[in-house]
């Protein structure tokens, strides 16, 4: 009882302060402290606080999480839930207060999200494995943040921003890193979300397993302006969908498979304006009986799809992390596609074939 006090006094300091229709919380893991009332100049420290708090929030409101830089290390999973459940029709966001766009931004000041909890999944699912970020609302955007993997020793499985109910409608994932380390620290699956209207736009992923997990109730997809490099599995596995498929501007190699689609299923949606080379494997099934299988015969549709290509990223080498890192190298094949967590470079390249 005396938590739930503490979190609705936390609750209404943050409406006092910010107003009823400006529900902003935010969270400083340096300078913060989870007994303040997460306003701007008393912030919280810990994420998981700061999703008491949103969650402990009345009315319909739009709420805002903001990160300040720093490492977010997380014990256990953290529900992204809100006091309307299914009937929340505002946004959620939770978003770093310096974003990659941002004249001041560097790699430094980008929120890092790491797990350091054991497997955290409901106890009724069919294996162990650990969740980051559970989406439980609707309408979640979640921008301008990085996603490393988890070293704990005994998980196997991590998924870093899961959405498990096909109830829950709208997530999307913008401007974001996962970057994940099969020998250190693994993703098995960077994003796995089902239901509707899952975007995605100017995120890498880089190291994971796989990048996109989609198996239930699926439509209103969209994947544009990212880069997938590495998934050593897939880079998406994509279940049936009903409609409403976008897949543009985006550069994926050298993964073991671009696409994998459930067996017996031949999918008409299109792939435009990509480079997707260097994979092992083109597309392939997941087969109901369990495995993956190359195949060549789809229903695809190709629209300026580049298979052969040079791609080359700024990774990491001897003077440090820059600000580009990676991100496509100037000298990449598909630099023109502003693919990438700058979406300043599309806006500038959209603006350039206007002149």
């Amino acid at each position: 009882m005396r938590n739930l006090l503490k979190l609705f006094s936390a609750a209404m300091m943050i409406i006092a302060c910010h107003g009823a229709g400006a529900q902003t919380i935010f969270v400083d893991p340096v300078k913060g402290d989870d007994q303040s009332p997460g306003t701007s100049d008393a912030p919280f420290a810990s994420l998981e606080k700061a999703a008491l708090a949103a969650a402990a929030l009345p009315g319909n409101a739009a709420i805002t999480i903001k990160l300040a830089p720093g490492l977010y290390l997380l014990k256990n999973k953290v529900t992204v839930a809100t006091g309307k459940a299914y009937g929340f029709g505002a946004r959620f966001t939770i978003e770093a207060t310096v974003m990659p766009d941002d004249t001041a931004w560097t790699p430094e000041k980008m929120p890092v999200i790491q797990s350091v909890s054991g497997n955290n999944n409901d106890p009724n699912r069919k294996f162990p494995h650990c969740v980051g970020l559970l989406i439980a609302a609707n309408n979640v955007v979640i921008q301008g943040l990085k996603f490393t993997g988890n070293a704990h020793p005994g998980v196997n499985y991590y998924y870093p921003v899961k959405k498990e109910d096909t109830l829950y409608s709208g997530l999307k994932v913008a401007q974001c890193y996962f970057v994940g380390d099969k020998n250190v620290a693994p993703i098995q699956g960077a994003l796995w979300a089902h239901g509707s209207r899952t975007e995605v736009e100017h995120c890498i992923f880089y190291g994971c397993k796989n990048a996109l997990l989609l198996f239930r109730g699926i439509k209103d997809f969209s994947l544009t302006h990212s880069i997938i490099y590495g998934a050593y599995e897939a880079a998406v596995w994509f279940g049936p969908f009903t409609d409403d498929f976008s897949f543009r501007d985006n550069v994926v190699s050298n993964c073991n498979f671009f696409w994998l689609r459930p067996e017996d299923t031949y999918p008409e949606y299109t792939f435009s304006n990509s480079i997707i080379a260097n994979n092992k494997n083109y597309t392939g099934v997941y087969r109901t009986a369990g495995g993956l299988a190359p195949i060549d015969k789809n229903n695809f549709k190709e629209n300026h799809i580049r298979k052969k290509a040079s791609v080359v990223l700024n990774e990491v080498e001897m003077d440090g992390m820059q600000k580009g890192y990676l991100n496509l190298s100037p000298k990449s094949d598909g630099y023109d596609i502003a693919a990438g967590i700058f979406s300043s470079r599309t806006k500038k390249h959209e603006s350039e074939s206007r002149e």
